[in-house]
This record gives C-alpha cells, sequence and structure tokens, in this order.
C-alpha cells in the first residue's frame, strides 16, 4: 500500500473504511455498462487479511444476468469526504480542497444461491448490533421467506485493492492545525487524526 503521499494507508484501513462506510457501488462494464448500489460485507481469511466481499442484490435486477456473462467489476467505496474551505486558515491565500478516503476494488462475483439466508443475516445483525433495541429478521415472521426468494448472495472476490486517503498529509502543520479545528470531532476529523500525517 506504500507509495505516494495519499497512498501512506494500510490494509486495516481499508478494512475499516469497508465496515465504517458499506454503502457501494457495484460497476461493470463491457457491451452493457451498469451500476448498482448495495451494502457489502468484508470477508477476511484466518490471518485477518480482506479476501472478499459478501453482498445480495435482488434477483429481478438486470445487472445480475450481466455479472453472470462477465463476472468481473468493480467496488467503489467512498468514505468520509468533505469540503476544506480556506475561510479556516490563518493564511487565506490558500485554495480550497476536498479532504476523502475512498477504496476501488477489482473483484470477481460468485453467485451463491444457497447463501442467501447467511448473507441476510450477516448484514442485519451487523447493522443491527449496536442499538438498543436490535431488530431480528425472525420478527418478519412468513414475509421473511417471501422477500428472501427475490434475492441472491454473492461474494466479491478481490483481484485487486486500490485506495487513496487524502486526508491533509501534504498540508503544512500550520493549515492541518486550522482544518483541524474546523473537523476535528467528525468522522472525516477521526480519518485525518489516524492518517493524515506521515
Amino acid at each position: 500500500m506504500a507509495g505516494g503521499t495519499f497512498d501512506n494507508w494500510t490494509e486495516a484501513d481499508a478494512i475499516d473504511l469497508v465496515r465504517e462506510y458499506p454503502m457501494a457501488w457495484l460497476v461493470s462494464g463491457g457491451e452493457a455498462f451498469a451500476a448498482t448500489p448495495l451494502p457489502l460485507l468484508p470477508d477476511l481469511d484466518g490471518d485477518g487479511r480482506l479476501v472478499g466481499l459478501t453482498g445480495h442484490m435482488a434477483r429481478a435486477n438486470p445487472h445480475v444476468a450481466r455479472l453472470r456473462e462477465r463476472p468481473r467489476a468493480y467496488v467503489l467505496f467512498q468514505g468520509s469526504h468533505g469540503y476544506i474551505s480556506p475561510s479556516w486558515f490563518r493564511d487565506r491565500s490558500r485554495a480550497p480542497t476536498w479532504n476523502y478516503a475512498i477504496l476501488k476494488i477489482e473483484a470477481d462475483i460468485v453467485f451463491d444461491p444457497a447463501g442467501v439466508d447467511e448473507a441476510l443475516q450477516r448484514l442485519v445483525e451487523t447493522m443491527e448490533k449496536d442499538r438498543p433495541r436490535p431488530w431480528s429478521a425472525d420478527e418478519m415472521g412468513p414475509r421473511y421467506e417471501r422477500l428472501r426468494r427475490g434475492v441472491v448472495a454473492f461474494q466479491a472476490r478481490i483481484v485487486s485493492l486500490a485506495g487513496r486517503f487524502k486526508l491533509g498529509q501534504d498540508e503544512p502543520d500550520e493549515v492541518y492545525e486550522d482544518i483541524m479545528a474546523e473537523v476535528g470531532g467528525s468522522d472525516l476529523g477521526g480519518w485525518m487524526s489516524r492518517l493524515g500525517r506521515l
């Protein structure tokens, strides 16, 4: 993951971004371009490495047929981001910018007809775990079976992982401090604290 100023991130950073911002775009090209927004969860191997993503999509979505024909796709995650205003700076002659954290994952999509219940349960448990009164799919009763028939589960097996975490690494100390004075308590401020200094 080493490289330029904005490439100073680790696989742990990528995993945390997926966990904190699970909504992604699944994008495939070829003769028929298609893009579907959906939540995805990280799949880790025994060593804690990111090897895939698990998700589900509507069986009736035309994107399913396209992915069956050409399973290679990109998964695009956008993490915390925000406009950085020169109005925050002691030196107001500086230009505005945008700080952000993104991932681009190239993956092969493998549909798993038997994995629907596991994919749905895992997503619900992940999203409900910190709620005061977590919801369970069991509460749907017979409606669950009708709805589960309308979706198909899949795994996105990772071929390559690229990211760009532009979080103030290139800013002079004074400017970085000015930005943090404005965004320090936000998600963006948290990511800047984590990765914004080399």
